[in-house]
């Protein structure tokens, strides 16, 4: 330790910047898919030991920003893959998109940064971090609509035991805790094993929590529908009844497997988003040759694109939309995405900007937000349509659901990290919630979750199929979803309040990098 932070105090100039930003790139490795957390232990107490020799606020304020530059480039490299989709019109982005909103994305950084650099060294400068990243975090999930990608608490998402923490303090609560562990070894030995004895806590507390059985499922058979319809072929003229051929298919298949596999429960058979190439909600035709693939009770839950229409049958407006259709071709239900993806759904600024970057000349709507949707015959569901499922205490509204279904069209993200960490989140969420979780992807990876997190069913990236799974029971309300937010918001202002009054304590201290107890 002694040796590295020689080496990293010898940095100057652009060597630290460029430093700065190596060390950013590696800590998206703790990210999913890759899950490599062990490199924390060196990308974040390289940025305080930067941060100690910065001089200035304005030098640490460039640290932070390059760390946090590296860190989403490489963490959101599969944004390019939505380009690649377009790529005879939109190939000048493909060089420019990801640096520009990684770049963007590191300002968030510069908040943790700055505040660490001014705090003392020693344990107020690791809490005034983990405090300042958390608060980064909230403010990057607000923001310009909110883009809560890939926070730090999410390492942890590769299996349910490490992430049963998120019931109480969220994922943001895991960022706190991940931060502040991550800079033990700036500390020394002693707060190294204090760090292990938290995180061996953290192990059985997590073991205490799975330990019950789960309650009895109920007497649903979720049929989770993954097409693998390639993102560039899904909207051709050519290929809407091929496309439409295959759920149908699957849809069959998946009915006849559950009724002789599950005898006695009812199917409810769900498309991902937009997976119907026609619009089912203004389609009578469309609707009777869904509802002809379905048993007699069963239940279509389908991703779909609904218009309203002007007087002269152009559409006025489009919504990202579920629907809820049985064997008679009703629609008994309909949701309509709240939380727009900018420049994918809605154009910011529009008029104002010179080009446009989604299709055609209509931007789409948005929902009322979170509900509990009625469906027949089962538990309300709270739908999440595509990265509505990132917004950690934003699932659920008024209404606790019995359910949470996130439908999405992944193939946006093409065989990439992009799946895995859209994956992860719901997850969290439904540990978050205490509500399982079922989610249907366009090319994967589609997956049901049990209320605490635990993987029921799922079926992988790029596989074209259907995945069968009772309906886990939801669980008791968590702390984190009777409180929100406002638990791991509390936990971090108390964290980073007392990182600064013991820096103001001992002023003479602050920014620098004198002091590091690094003792063996």
């Amino acid at each position: 330790m002694q040796r590295l932070i020689r080496h990293l105090e010898s940095r100057a100039g652009w060597r630290a910047l460029a430093t700065a930003f190596g060390l950013g790139a590696l800590a998206s490795l703790a990210m999913p898919p890759v899950y490599a957390i062990p490199v924390l232990l060196l990308a974040l107490p390289g940025l305080l030991i930067l941060l100690g020799k910065a001089g200035s606020w304005k030098r640490a304020a460039m640290l932070g920003w390059a760390f946090g530059w590296g860190h989403h480039v490489v963490g959101l490299y599969w944004i390019t893959y939505s380009i690649l989709t377009e790529a005879e019109r939109l190939w000048w982005l493909v060089p420019l998109a990801v640096p520009l909103l990684a770049l963007w994305m590191g300002i968030y950084s510069v908040i943790p940064a700055v505040l660490a650099w001014k705090a003392r060294p020693g344990w107020p400068r690791v809490a005034v971090l983990a405090g300042g990243w958390v608060a980064a975090e909230f403010v990057r999930g607000w923001a310009f609509t909110g883009f809560p990608w890939n926070l730090m608490g999410t390492v942890w998402a590769f299996a349910a035991l490490p992430v049963q923490g998120a019931a109480w303090i969220g994922v943001h609560g895991l960022s706190l805790v991940t931060v502040a562990l991550a800079c033990t070894p700036l500390l020394g030995r002693r707060a190294m094993a204090g760090g292990l004895a938290v995180l061996v806590a953290f192990g059985g507390f997590g073991l205490a929590r799975l330990w019950p059985a789960e309650p009895a499922p109920l007497p649903v058979t979720l049929v989770l529908v993954q097409g693998n319809v390639a993102q560039e072929a899904k909207w051709q003229e050519e290929t809407r009844w091929p496309i439409f051929r295959r759920y149908l298919e699957l849809s069959k298949q998946g009915a006849d497997t559950a009724a002789r596999e599950a005898p006695g429960t009812r199917p409810v058979i769900i498309w991902p988003e937009t997976a119907s190439p026609f619009l089912l909600a203004d389609d009578p035709e469309a609707r009777r040759i869904a509802a002809a693939a379905l048993p007699p009770d069963g239940l279509l839950l389908a991703g779909t694109v609904r218009a309203e229409w002007g007087p002269d049958r152009q559409a006025t407006k489009l919504f990202n939309s579920l629907v809820a259709m049985g064997p008679d071709g009703v629609i008994s239900a309909t949701y309509d995405k709240s939380h727009l993806v900018p420049f994918g759904e809605y154009m910011p600024l529009s008029g104002l900007l010179p080009i446009r970057v989604i299709r055609g000349g209509v931007d789409f709507g948005s929902g009322p937000g979170p509900v509990a949707l009625s469906l027949p015959g089962l538990p309300p569901a709270s739908p999440l349509i595509c990265y509505e499922v990132i917004f950690s205490g934003a699932v659920v509204g008024a209404e606790r659901p019995g359910w949470l279904l996130n439908i999405t069209n992944d193939a946006w993200f093409g065989i990439s990290a992009g799946p895995h960490q859209h994956l992860a989140t719901a997850r969290l969420r439904a540990v978050e919630e205490g509500l399982p979780l079922a989610r249907a992807a366009q090319t994967g990876i589609s997956a049901v979750f049990d209320s605490r997190g635990r993987e029921v069913a799922r079926l992988p990236l790029a596989e074209t199929g259907i995945v069968l799974a009772p309906l886990p029971a939801a669980g008791a309300p968590t702390p984190f979803g009777r409180f929100g937010l406002s638990i791991p918001a509390i936990l971090a202002a108390i964290v980073l309040i007392g990182g600064l009054a013991a820096s103001a304590r001992n002023p003479n201290l602050s920014g620098s990098s004198k002091g590091l107890e690094t003792s063996n």
